[in-house]
C-alpha cells in the first residue's frame, strides 16, 4: 500500500538489439502532438513493491534518460517504442524548456 501523496512507480523493461533486457522506471509523461511519450530512468537492481527496498535510488553521473513514445494496445495497456526522430528531438526540447523554467 502506498502512502498518501506518493506516485505508483512504474516499471518497463526494454530489449536491446543483442537481447539483453534493461529495467527502468518511468520518471514522467510528456504530451508532444497529442503522443505521449515516457522519459525513462534506468534502475539499479530490481523492480519490487516492497517499501524497505531501496532499488529506485540511482547515482545521478551514470544515469542516462530514455525516451519512448507510448503506444496502447487493445487492452489500453502502454506499449513503449521508440519514437522517431523527429519525435526525439520534440520531446528533448519540450523536457529541456520543462528544467529551464524552474531554474
Amino acid at each position: 500500500m502506498q502512502a498518501e501523496g506518493e506516485e505508483e512507480v512504474i516499471c518497463v523493461v526494454l530489449t536491446d538489439e543483442q537481447g539483453n533486457e534493461h529495467e527502468f522506471y518511468q520518471d514522467m509523461v510528456i504530451t508532444v502532438d497529442d503522443k505521449q511519450f515516457a522519459v525513462l530512468v534506468p534502475m539499479e537492481d530490481c523492480c519490487c513493491e516492497d517499501d524497505d527496498c531501496d532499488c529506485h535510488e540511482h547515482d545521478e553521473e551514470e544515469d542516462t534518460c530514455v525516451i519512448a513514445r507510448m503506444d496502447f494496445d487493445e487492452n489500453g495497456e502502454a506499449v513503449y517504442t521508440a519514437p522517431t526522430d523527429e519525435e526525439y528531438e520534440a520531446v528533448a526540447a519540450k523536457y529541456d524548456e520543462m528544467f529551464e523554467d524552474e531554474e
